[in-house]
């Protein structure tokens, strides 16, 4: 997969992953060091929330390998019921994240860190198996089985990073066919493994 350099920048919560991004869209090269910064952001979420929790999935495109990326890493952490996270805010907030609302799309709860740009970490939390969880974690299963796909779709993304470039909103709804289109072939293959599909499940 050809990417571009990754480049460096601030804000980083452990020494060996480059993350950040400022106002711009930007697309860097995969960065080996990703899946340990996820590790590494998942033990403090955990210490910090305890039982509250019931998962902690590292998603979006750092989440596989060798698929470049903005350099912002994704958690999704799912909690029983969609109330219980508001018990979570003041414990993220004491890791450096800012609770946003629902960042637009309802039944999330959304977090940024640091409290100003660039960032490094988007936490969503949701309720277990809702569907953000299962279409984000579906969705980032099949690119990492599919390299074909994963490049296709870092390809596109560096299209519409120059394309959309302070224009957030307008790259990330001109990826959705992608997605929708990836999801669907992954949830085929799910049916045709298992019988059923797991929006249905």
């Amino acid at each position: 997969m050809v990417a571009t350099e990754p480049k460096g920048h601030d804000g980083m919560s452990s020494p060996d992953a480059a993350l950040g991004m400022g106002e711009a869209v930007e697309i860097v090269a995969y960065d080996p060091a990703w899946p340990a910064e996820f590790e590494h952001e998942r033990a403090l979420i955990a210490c910090a929330l305890g039982g509250r929790m019931l998962g902690i999935e590292h998603v979006g495109s750092t989440a596989v390998a060798g698929l470049g990326a903005k350099p912002i890493i994704d958690i999704t952490v799912s909690v029983r019921r969609l109330a219980d996270g508001e018990n979570c805010v003041r414990p993220l907030e004491g890791l450096g994240y800012v609770y946003r609302g629902d960042g637009g799309i309802p039944g999330r709860l959304y977090f940024s860190k640091p409290t100003t740009r660039p960032r490094t970490h988007h936490l969503h939390m949701v309720e277990h198996g809702s569907d953000f969880w299962q279409r984000h974690i579906l969705f980032r299963d099949y690119l990492r089985k599919h390299p074909d796909e994963a490049d296709r779709y870092y390809r596109l993304k560096v299209r519409l990073a120059a394309q959309f470039r302070d224009d957030r909103v307008g790259y990330t709804e001109a990826k959705t066919k992608f997605i929708e289109s990836a999801l669907a072939r992954a949830r085929g293959t799910e049916l045709g493994r298992t019988g059923f599909s797991l929006s249905s499940a």
